[in-house]
């Protein structure tokens, strides 16, 4: 994470292209082939909610997920569209950090949360997949 007075603005607009423009293409381009009871579900992250220090770009980007969340909920409606906020989950986005370190953060994150760990991408994926089961816009039960 970089302070405001050292961030890349090329850097900072092309994770704005991956993150934010990506994601509003991907749903104009699909949303009209989605069933009105569909789903459409963004990530954010938590960065958004909880920023810290040196995380202005980070925050910006999660922010904007979520205002683009809420705008594209109330436009496709009756599709439903949610975004899931991951915290720190043990994935690849670690990857450039040496395995000590990459553990550390694992750790110290985890003594912070009430589970007592971070999180694993398999717990990650069931949040998306409840949220696009079809019965549970139906009021059903999915279990």
């Amino acid at each position: 994470m970089n302070e405001l007075a050292a961030t890349d603005l090329t850097k900072a607009r092309h994770a704005f292209e991956l993150r934010y423009w990506a994601a509003l293409a991907a749903v104009k381009y699909a949303s009209p082939h989605i069933r009105k009871d569909g789903s459409i579900v963004l990530t954010t992250g938590v960065a958004g909610r909880r920023p810290h220090k040196g995380w202005t770009l980070a925050a910006s980007v999660c922010g904007t997920i979520e205002a683009l969340t809420r705008a594209l909920a109330v436009e496709l409606a009756p599709i439903r569209v949610n975004a899931v906020c991951p915290g720190v989950v043990r994935t690849n986005l670690w990857q450039s950090m040496n395995e000590d370190a990459r553990e550390h953060l694992y750790e110290s994150v985890g003594k912070g949360l009430l589970v007592g760990r971070v999180g694993e991408a398999c717990e990650i994926a069931r949040a998306y997949l409840f949220l696009m089961q079809e019965d549970t816009a139906r009021g059903k039960p999915w279990c």
